[in-house]
């Protein structure tokens, strides 16, 4: 069997491996042909210690932009938090076109194309762990995972090896794999998980001064 380039696990940008996301998407590049409309790539250099990631692209976030968490609130959030802690420089305008610069950061989606609903289904979810287990094994220097969300914790732990049973998420949790990466939980900085209140600034703060301590 020859060696696969890392390049070939990307999706194509028509990856069809998704009958149901292919479908939606097609009906969105119909709908709104000025968007990216496409599976979206990650962010940030692959020598990062620090490998952030999320459910899936929002239709008129990341599947608009082309870049994580980039044209929603999520990113609102998440992006102010970065450059708070040091893990971005620049400014960030909710477009790919802002000249933001991940500082020893990367950015990554569990799932790579954006979902009916923001939820996509497990078979869809399995399909896309070739995608990051890659994300995983062309990161020489990563040390910490920080997942955004139950979905994505799931996503990572079983990509990593390990039952789902194993690692239970819980926010501001720290759990220890066996090479050496850690993973820290959050809650996801979706708009309502912030409006409920159940993701205050301060918490997702917090979140970050852990990982900053580890590293």
């Amino acid at each position: 069997m020859h060696n696969v380039s890392m390049y070939e696990l990307l999706p194509k940008l028509n990856c069809d491996l998704c009958p149901r996301l292919a479908d939606f998407r097609e009906e969105n590049r119909k709908k709104f042909p000025e968007f990216y409309n496409a599976p979206v790539p990650s962010f940030g250099c692959r020598d990062a210690e620090l490998l952030i990631v999320g459910l899936a692209p929002g239709l008129k976030g990341a599947n608009f932009s082309g870049r994580p968490f980039t044209g929603d609130y999520a990113g609102d959030l998440l992006y102010a938090t970065l450059l708070e802690f040091g893990f971005a420089k620049g400014d960030y305008a909710a477009q790919k076109s802002d000249g933001l610069e991940l500082v020893n950061a990367r950015i990554t989606n569990a799932v790579k194309c954006v979902p009916p609903e923001n939820k996509p289904t497990g078979t869809e979810i399995k399909t896309c762990r070739s995608f990051l287990k890659t994300e995983f094994e062309t990161m020489p220097k990563l040390k910490v995972i920080l997942s955004l969300g139950l979905i994505s914790h799931n996503a990572v732990v079983v990509t990593s090896g390990y039952k789902q049973s194993a690692f239970k998420f819980v926010h501001g949790a720290m759990h220890d794999f066996d090479n050496g990466i850690k993973l820290i939980d959050s809650y996801h900085c979706s708009r309502y998980n912030t409006n409920t209140g159940r993701l205050t600034t301060q918490m997702f703060h917090d979140i970050f001064q852990q990982i900053t301590d580890v590293l």
